[in-house]
């Protein structure tokens, strides 16, 4: 089920997806990077899809990217980066390899929604790792986002980093598609395999007191074994903090490292209980620096 607040960029995003914008800029990115005989068989494989090619086609030609056109990182400046965000709200390519963006144009050359998720139920099911990366990168372009809900929770529970991380890090499709308690587990799951939370989109505006509840008890569970916690852990707790996670708040700025301190005066500033201000302000220095903007969570390293 989605994310009930959710709010699509346009409305006809849910049903046709922004595929086709999203094909020309990865089109034309490749184009400008690729040796000439490389960017003349994608073309080529495209066309083939474009005008009705088999499955096994697509299938084959999927497989074969990265022995034709190679690993390389993908080029992008500003511009490029800004021009995704524009065809399609969240979509943040930096990290991308060719190969990736290859797979995914490859994929978008199908164009009908529901044949492309009938395909790429059967790729995911043989996929190796660096397959997986692409198609869960590639989930906010696809059309028809809700049928892949199934397969996006089932990647942020994945053990394997890579594979998390292509789900949960620069991808505007958890925020958008998942409900609280997978949102929530994603989160969780990104501590347990010591992620970082910065990279993941909507870590604020999903915050929830839920979430909140459980990080603290998994701090708990930590200290309890003698084991580090994360500062960033904080930022999800803040604005829901009351009663004993200002406590755990207030432990942190009293005895953590110069990060977790930072991080834990950051949580209470955007706690709204006068009892988080009234902590914070025991650390005045420190408190001066958080209200003025001076310090901010991509100062807290994960």
């Amino acid at each position: 089920m989605r994310h009930d607040e959710t709010t699509m960029a346009a409305g006809d995003l849910q049903t046709h997806g922004p595929g086709t914008a999203a094909a020309a800029l990865l089109g034309s990115w490749l184009d400008r990077q690729l040796p000439v005989d490389s960017a003349s068989w994608l073309r080529e494989a495209i066309e083939r899809i474009v005008a009705g090619g088999a499955d096994k086609d697509l299938f084959l030609v999927v497989s074969l990217v990265p022995r034709r056109i190679g690993k390389q990182d993908l080029i992008l400046d500003d511009a490029d980066v800004a021009a995704a965000s524009a065809r399609r709200p969240g979509w943040d390519p930096r990290g991308w390899s060719v190969d990736q963006a290859a797979r995914l144009r490859l994929l978008l050359a199908v164009g009908d929604g529901e044949r492309l998720h009938r395909l790429l139920e059967r790729l995911f099911v043989t996929a190796d790792v660096g397959e997986l990366v692409a198609f869960y990168r590639g989930l906010p372009l696809f059309p028809c986002p809700d049928l892949y809900l199934s397969r996006a929770s089932e990647g942020a529970r994945s053990n394997m980093k890579a594979v998390f991380e292509a789900v949960a890090h620069r991808n505007p499709y958890p925020a958008e598609q998942f409900s609280q308690a997978t949102w929530n587990q994603l989160i969780l799951k990104a501590l347990f395999v010591g992620s970082a939370l910065a990279p993941i989109q909507g870590i604020d505006s999903r915050a929830n007191a839920d979430l909140a509840v459980m990080l603290c008890d998994y701090a708990h569970e930590r200290w309890a074994a003698g084991r580090e916690v994360s500062p960033e852990l904080w930022r999800c707790v803040g604005p829901h903090a009351e009663g004993g996670a200002i406590e755990d708040l207030q432990r942190v700025l009293k005895a953590g490292t110069a990060q977790e301190r930072t991080a834990a005066a950051l949580a209470l500033a955007a706690c709204p209980r006068p009892q988080a201000a009234a902590v914070l302000d025991n650390e005045a220095e420190l408190a001066a620096l958080v209200r003025a903007g001076r310090i901010g969570w991509n100062d807290v390293v994960a």
